[in-house]
């Protein structure tokens, strides 16, 4: 085995951009023609399933760092020596720790006049760091590569234990000391643009609106709320369902983050006295991250919310939804039916689109064509057609309906039946041939009948294409590490109809608190279902114009289990609390 050679200085960059490995490698000196042409010789004898830096790896020509180097440079960025760069303190505030440990970089040089900060990373691939840097700090921002152990030491060096000194309340502190921000104290109109943008490029702001989305999305919250009030500004996450309160900052930032936000999403930030609505890309920690930012003016300043649309935690399982056995059963038989409408209904939030989602991609086949209507789209599908609804230029669920039909699709997706003309022209889709997903925006499965006809539609247009509806609620999941058993009160009992003899050989659980649940004694959430299947009974009541509580005495006749009834069978397997299940369902004697 040849003994690695070391460098020699590196040509300009400009000679090394895009250029073969093998190239840039002979240019610094590290191997010679010959040896490169060998390793494609043995590269081409592998059919090419070996990359050629790995291949000069294996026959010890170079090391892991000069490959770096090398990839490096084929990128168009220069090698820094990090052990030998002293970065100056201004330099190193202007990231915040949190998130240089998230993306693994360290900021190293920094240009006003240009708004340029130069970053050493340790891999060449992490261009999304770059990008998320620009986003969230608002830099242009400009990569050098350095070997991983310069980086880790970097690291330690410059922020060993500033992470626990940038907790929120530090923060606020700092802004509550900052004399510019203390300027716009009881301004919030007479703000003109060009101070606008001043306040967007606050660092204090930054960094405090930065560690609020890296918590929120670490804490798997699923909206970050920002309110304006007379008297104070709040910010809140939302976890498993439930708002949590941060500590409050001074109510004079709130358009500086407003307009922070606003300056990520794209958004106009002249614009204060209307709605507008934007998107985030980030990646955090290598998983992609989309916030969907709503911005409401109010009486008080401007109400932020960014949804929280997280892939890596995107679960599209029907199997991991919380269903039953005979519910998954009947679930498979409900979106295999050749034609027809299959309604998912209950509250905002109940997890109506997870569940479409979760159905698309199991029917989701080279052979089939999906095409969704949604407004907004929450998660891109592979290998599924979306198209998202622009009211403000015409573009409806009807409208589009109308045009999808010409595309040949197999399955249809109508995010919502608002309307009349969606609900019929989603019907018409049915009779045609076509299996039509939709959400309804209903307390439970029965009472989607009543609301359809109180769109208009026929009752015999209900009959002729509805097949299943599903309603849904999410209830939290009792902590596995903090799980205790207990005895309920019969005031707990009463609550769901219940009394103490009927639950003698029941067992039931609820969360103490733990470091793991945040002391809430509840982790992540799970569906209860009810499925009301038609048969021609329900057709019958339906053409009728039945009551919804004879609609619901003729679904629990053919089989269906109300949302209450799952939710008691969540409980006793100890998967969920009394009160979870009393605050989402309702009883129906």
């Amino acid at each position: 085995m040849e003994k690695v050679k070391t460098a020699k200085t590196l040509p300009p960059i400009e000679q090394l951009r895009g250029r073969p490995l093998g190239r840039i490698l002979i240019k610094m000196g590290v191997l010679t023609r010959e040896k490169v042409h060998e390793c494609l010789l043995i590269q081409k004898q592998r059919h090419g399933t070996v990359q050629i830096g790995q291949i000069f790896i294996e026959l010890g020509l170079i090391d892991e760092k000069q490959l770096q180097i090398a990839l490096a440079a084929q990128r168009g960025m220069e090698y820094v020596k990090l052990s030998d760069v002293d970065v100056p303190a201004d330099i190193i505030e202007k990231v915040p720790a949190q998130m240089v440990k998230t993306y693994r970089i360290v900021p190293i040089e920094y240009n006003k006049e240009q708004n340029e900060l130069v970053v050493a990373l340790d891999n060449p691939d992490n261009f999304r760091a770059t990008d998320d840097l620009s986003t969230l700090m608002g830099f242009r921002v400009t990569a050098k590569m350095t070997d991983s152990e310069a980086l880790e030491s970097a690291l330690a060096k410059y922020y060993e234990g500033e992470e626990e000194k940038e907790a929120i309340n530090e923060l606020i502190d700092e802004i509550q000391q900052d004399s510019f921000l203390a300027e716009f104290e009881g301004r919030n109109q007479s703000i003109d643009l060009d101070e606008l943008k001043e306040l967007s490029e606050s660092n204090p702001v930054k960094k405090l609106l930065n560690l609020v989305l890296l918590q929120a999305i670490r804490d798997k919250s699923s909206d970050i709320h920002f309110e304006p009030f007379e008297n104070e500004y709040k910010m809140r996450y939302r976890i498993d369902g439930v708002l949590y309160e941060m500590v409050p900052p001074p109510k004079y930032i709130a358009t500086a983050l407003s307009s922070r936000i606003k300056v990520m999403a794209d958004l106009d930030i002249a614009e204060r006295r209307l709605p507008q609505d934007g998107r985030i890309s980030l990646t955090v920690q290598g998983k992609p991250v989309d916030l969907r930012v709503s911005v409401l003016p109010t009486m008080f300043g401007e109400s932020v919310v960014l949804r929280v649309l997280d892939r890596s935690q995107l679960q599209l399982d029907l199997e991991k939804l919380g269903l039953r056995q005979y519910e998954l059963n009947l679930l498979h038989q409900l979106i295999r039916k050749p034609n027809g409408i299959i309604i998912v209904t209950g509250p905002t939030g109940c997890g109506k689109t997870t569940t479409l989602y979760s159905a698309l991609t199991e029917l989701n086949d080279i052979e089939t064509k999906v095409i969704t209507t949604e407004d907004p789209i929450e998660y891109d599908l592979d290998g599924v057609i979306q198209v998202q609804m622009k009211p403000d230029i015409g573009l409806t669920f009807a409208r589009c309906l109308r045009s999808i039909l010409r595309q040949d699709p197999d399955i249809i997706l109508v995010g919502e039946i608002r309307d009349l003309e969606t609900a019929e022209i989603s019907a018409q889709a049915s009779l045609t041939g076509h299996i039509v997903f939709t959400t309804l925006h209903t307390n439970d499965a029965p009472s989607s009948i009543a609301r359809l006809l109180d769109l208009g539609v026929e009752p015999f247009l209900i009959t002729a294409t509805l097949e299943g509806i599903v309603g849904q609620r999410l209830v939290r999941r009792i902590c596995g590490h903090c799980k205790t058993a207990y005895e309920p009160t019969e005031l707990q009992l009463a609550e769901l109809g219940l009394a103490p003899e009927e639950v003698r050989d029941k067992k039931f659980y609820y969360g103490r608190g733990c470091s793991r649940c945040n002391n809430t004694g509840y982790r992540g959430r799970t569906g209860i279902f009810e499925f009301m299947v038609f048969n021609d009974e329900i057709r019958e009541l339906v053409m009728n114009q039945a009551s919804t509580a004879v609609l619901r005495s003729a679904g629990q006749k053919a089989g269906m289990r109300l949302l209450r009834d799952n939710g008691l069978a969540a409980v006793y397997d100890g998967v969920t609390t009394l009160d979870e299940v009393v605050k989402e369902t309702t009883y129906e004697a």
